[in-house]
């Protein structure tokens, strides 16, 4: 009996000991992604404070040009060659802090999708130990929920529309908001439920369907 209950206690410290191990990796991977986006992020203020270096010493060379045209009548041919091949270094310049700008901010996104998708990660695993879900439902033209309010959403203990999302809009769900084809709803609530919902975004007909198989 002793041996069974030492073999348990071993069993559930070593359970403990690996949750303890992967929740510490967990938080030094978010750490180190954030301390890289603060790096990437002062690589970019750092490249915009070089255009504006470069485009402040360009305005001051045709600022000084310009003085030079009004006291000079005369000017020399060489100068305006020099100042349109600075011109053109400028402009190179510029396009080569800006293509690194494009680079970096893609680095950044990268990095934020990855942190987005690690913390919905561990959202769906805590929805899922407790048997509930997320869904995204785009409303189908057919579907019981077009032109109907949120308040017309079938009632179900656990089910919440979290938001709704409309072209480039991003729509709480108001009680008075009325459903259109095409919208993306997206809800949260126990899996069982989430099943049974869904039909009212998706198909009328399946809907239909499982109310007369119910009856």
């Amino acid at each position: 009996m002793n041996i069974e209950l030492l073999g348990r206690v071993h069993k559930e410290l070593s359970i403990t000991s690996s949750a303890f191990y992967e929740a510490i990796l967990a938080l030094s991977e978010r750490v180190n992604r954030k301390v890289q986006i603060i790096r990437l992020h002062w690589h970019a203020s750092t490249l915009l404070q070089r255009m504006d270096q470069v485009t402040g010493d360009v305005g001051q060379q045709i600022v000084d040009q310009v003085s030079r045209r009004f006291l000079v009548r005369d000017q020399p041919a060489a100068a305006l060659s020099a100042l349109d091949a600075t011109l053109n270094r400028a402009t190179v310049r510029v396009q080569e802090l800006k293509q690194s700008l494009v680079q970096i901010d893609a680095q950044i996104r990268e990095l934020k999708l990855e942190a987005i998708h690690h913390d919905l990660l561990r959202l769906q695993q805590d929805l899922s130990l407790r048997s509930a879900g997320i869904e995204r439902l785009t409303i189908s033209r057919g579907a019981a929920a077009v032109g109907q309010p949120v308040s017309a959403l079938p009632q179900s203990p656990s089910v919440h529309i979290t938001t709704i999302l409309r072209g480039p809009f991003l729509l709480a769900p108001a009680q008075d908001l009325i459903f259109r084809p095409d919208d993306i709803v997206v809800l949260i609530g126990l899996q069982s439920e989430l099943d049974q919902l869904a039909p009212w975004f998706t198909s009328q007909r399946s809907l239909k369907t499982a109310a007369a198989k119910t009856a």
